[in-house]
Formats: C-alpha cells, sequence, structure tokens
C-alpha cells in the first residue's frame, strides 16, 4: 500500500532529480531539495549547493557537492537510481 508520504517523496525525488538546462530547473530541483534536507536526507551543505545553483538552471549541483565532498550519502543515492 502505498501511503500519501511515499507518494510525496517520490514526487519530490522527480523534481530534485528534473533535467538540467530546462527553464526553471534549478529553483525546482532547490525547492525539492528542501524538503529531502527538511526529512533529514540532504545536508545543509548539500542544500546550501542548490541554493546556489537555483538560479543556473545548466549547473549540476551534483558535480559541485562531489567536488565539496557535501554529502556522499545523497550522491550515493542519486548515483543508485541514476548510474552516470
Amino acid at each position: 500500500m502505498t501511503t500519501a508520504a511515499d507518494t510525496d517523496a517520490a514526487e519530490q525525488w522527480a523534481l530534485v532529480t528534473t533535467p538540467l538546462g530546462e527553464a526553471w530547473s534549478g529553483r525546482t530541483r532547490y525547492a525539492a531539495a528542501m524538503y529531502f534536507h527538511k526529512r533529514g536526507d540532504l545536508s545543509a551543505d548539500a542544500l546550501e549547493v542548490y541554493r546556489i545553483c537555483a538560479r543556473l538552471d545548466a549547473e549540476d549541483p551534483l558535480s559541485i557537492i562531489s567536488d565539496r565532498a557535501a554529502d556522499d550519502a545523497w550522491l550515493r543515492k542519486i548515483a543508485a537510481a541514476y548510474p552516470r
């Protein structure tokens, strides 16, 4: 049985993984990142990267998170769902 929380998380996951370069995608990813931060799934350092990238639709926050070693657990979650 799917709960409302499961549905919310799935919707937010789709938003945080919005493809780079789409109009407003940086802001979309940042809003979803706030959801995961509030749940404890995303560090404050990684959330800051999403904030910085919010107005930069083509900028890849994951590469910056990786460069800064801001949240390895988050990067592993993303990699498991979307291998590069």
